[in-house]
């Protein structure tokens, strides 16, 4: 599976493509980050972003794309750019029919590193040795859209599974019930 991994924002919004394989196999396909002028119209910004997500998106058509939830900042103003940021890449997604996964920044560090509370070091260091890389992807921002790619590699599966169960066990349910609601009618 190809998962487009971002790390959004608005000034500087990573961006990660990597390939898992067997196991718990991942390799990178291309990292960047892509940045925009923080002098320029909102507007022009959104685009500039939304033009580049679908040159990634077209390029190394991957099969799902994993975003970085949203998190709660003291920064108002960063945290309405990273929403916006990420509204652009579902958007560009949804138009070419792929699924969008949001994860955590404690579940992203806790599959990468083994713990939730990480720093940007950390994961950076993970994200070089789990890809065999020869360099650390640079900014921060590179790192973390690889990191996400590789949690989504690593988290989905568990994901469906736990879906699956869910499914299974609310299907019980709802015959249980329905046995039971038949019992009682012939009871009365």
């Amino acid at each position: 599976m190809r998962v487009f991994g971002v790390d959004p924002g608005l000034t500087r919004c990573g961006f990660g493509v990597v390939d898992g394989g067997p196991g718990r196999t991942v390799r990178m396909v291309a990292v960047d980050v892509l940045r925009t002028r923080v002098d320029a119209p909102l507007s022009v910004r959104l685009h500039e972003l939304y033009v580049g997500v679908c040159e990634w998106l077209d390029r190394y058509e991957p099969q799902i794309v994993a975003i970085e939830r949203v998190f709660a900042q003291h920064n108002v103003r960063t945290a309405m750019g990273v929403a916006q940021a990420s509204g652009v890449v579902a958007l560009a997604a949804a138009q070419r029919n792929l699924p969008v996964e949001v994860h955590t920044p404690s579940e992203v560090k806790a599959a990468v590193t083994g713990s939730g509370r990480a720093d940007k070091a950390q994961v950076t260091a993970m994200v070089t040795k789990l890809l065999g890389l020869k360099v650390a992807p640079k900014p921060a921002d590179a790192a973390d859209a690889l990191a996400l790619a590789i949690c989504h590699h690593w988290r989905a599966p568990m994901r469906n599974r736990m879906e699956e169960a869910q499914a299974r066990a609310a299907e019980l349910a709802r015959v249980h019930k329905a046995k039971l609601a038949e019992a009682a009618k012939r009871t009365v």
